[in-house]
C-alpha cells in the first residue's frame, strides 16, 4: 500500500480524518494525497437545505453565502494540510519515497465534485474520509455513491483520532462476495496486526461457524494471529451486534463488506452498511 487518497473538506472535521490517514500510512511509509474539491455556489445550492425555495434577493443572498463558505474552506484546506504535516514531521513532495517515510502532497480541483473524486479514488490504494457534519456541497449520499462506484476500499474515520490501526482488527465475516473482497483489500493491515478477530453473526436459519473457523485457519497458517467469535443476533440489528463485538474485543479497526443486499433495499428497509456508515464509533474499512 503506497498511495492513500485523503478527502479534505477544509473544516474542523479534517483533524481526525488526517490522523486516521496517518495511522493507515505509517506501517507502509505510504504517500498521502490530500484532495479538496472547491464547489461553486450553483452546485452547492443543489444539496443545501431550503435554497431551492429561495427566490429573488433571498436566492442571491443564499448563493453569496455559499460562495463565501466555499472560499473559506478552500483557504482552510491548504492551511490544515500544511499545519498537519509540520506537526507530524511529514515531508511534502509529489510522489512516494521510502527514504522519507510517510510523505504528502495536496491538490485542489473545482466543481463536478462527485465525478472527480470517484476518478481520483480509483487511482489510489485506499481512500480515507469522514462523515459530513453539515452540508458541504456534496450529495448527502456521497459516501454510498463512492463505495458503489470507485472499486477501492474506503476507510471511514470517526470524530476521534485512532491510537493506531494495527493493534486489534475485527473482521466482520459472512459468506458473501463483498465480505471476501473486503478481506482481500484489508490484507496489508491484517498482516501487520497484533491480533485479528473474525466475528460471525449467527442469524436465524444460518450456520456460519464452520466457515468462520476455516477462514481464520487460513490466516493462522500464514502466521497471522487469528481468533474466532460467533455471536448470537438475539433479535438485534446486526450493526448493533457487531458494534458490541467490537467493544468486547477492543477493536482498533473494523473490516466489512458493503451492501451484501442491494443498496435500494438497505435504504428502504434499513441495513448493516447504512447503519455503519451513519453511526460506527471506530474506524471501519469498507469495500463493495
Amino acid at each position: 500500500m503506497k498511495t492513500i487518497l485523503v478527502l479534505t473538506g477544509g473544516s474542523d472535521s479534517d483533524a481526525p480524518v488526517f490522523e486516521t490517514a496517518l495511522a493507515a500510512a505509517q506501517p507502509f511509509a505510504a504517500h498521502l494525497r490530500f484532495v479538496h474539491i472547491r464547489i461553486g455556489s450553483g452546485q452547492a445550492a443543489m444539496y443545501s437545505p431550503h435554497v431551492e425555495f429561495a427566490r429573488g434577493p433571498a436566492l442571491m443572498d443564499a448563493l453569496t453565502r455559499l460562495e463565501t463558505d466555499s472560499e473559506r474552506r478552500s483557504a482552510a484546506f491548504g492551511d490544515h494540510v500544511r499545519a498537519f504535516c509540520t506537526r507530524f514531521n511529514i515531508t511534502m513532495q509529489d510522489a512516494p519515497s521510502s527514504a522519507n517515510g510517510v510523505t504528502a502532497s495536496l491538490f485542489e480541483e473545482s466543481n463536478d465534485a462527485a465525478r472527480r473524486l470517484i476518478g481520483h479514488a480509483r487511482h489510489h490504494d485506499l481512500v480515507v474520509m469522514g462523515r459530513a457534519k453539515r452540508p458541504n456541497g456534496l450529495p448527502p449520499d456521497f459516501i454510498e455513491t463512492l463505495l458503489l462506484s470507485c472499486g477501492r476500499p474506503i476507510l471511514l474515520a470517526t470524530t476521534q483520532a485512532p491510537r493506531n490501526l494495527s493493534g486489534t482488527i475485527m473482521v466482520c465475516w459472512r459468506e458473501t462476495p463483498d465480505a471476501a473482497r473486503a478481506l482481500g483489500a484489508a490484507m496489508p493491515f491484517l498482516t501487520k496486526a497484533e491480533r485479528v478477530v473474525f466475528v460471525g453473526v449467527q442469524e436465524k436459519g444460518g450456520d456460519i461457524e464452520e466457515a468462520l473457523n476455516d477462514v481464520a485457519a487460513q490466516f493462522r497458517w500464514s502466521g497471522v494471529p487469528a481468533d474466532v467469535r460467533l455471536v448470537a443476533q438475539d433479535g438485534r440489528p446486526i450493526a448493533d451486534v457487531l458494534a458490541s463485538a467490537a467493544d468486547a474485543c477492543a477493536a482498533d479497526l473494523m473490516v466489512m463488506g458493503a451492501y451484501g443486499h442491494s443498496r435500494m433495499r438497505e435504504v428502504i428497509f434499513g441495513g448493516c452498511t447504512q447503519a455503519v456508515i451513519g453511526h460506527a464509533e471506530r474506524p471501519v474499512l469498507l469495500l463493495h
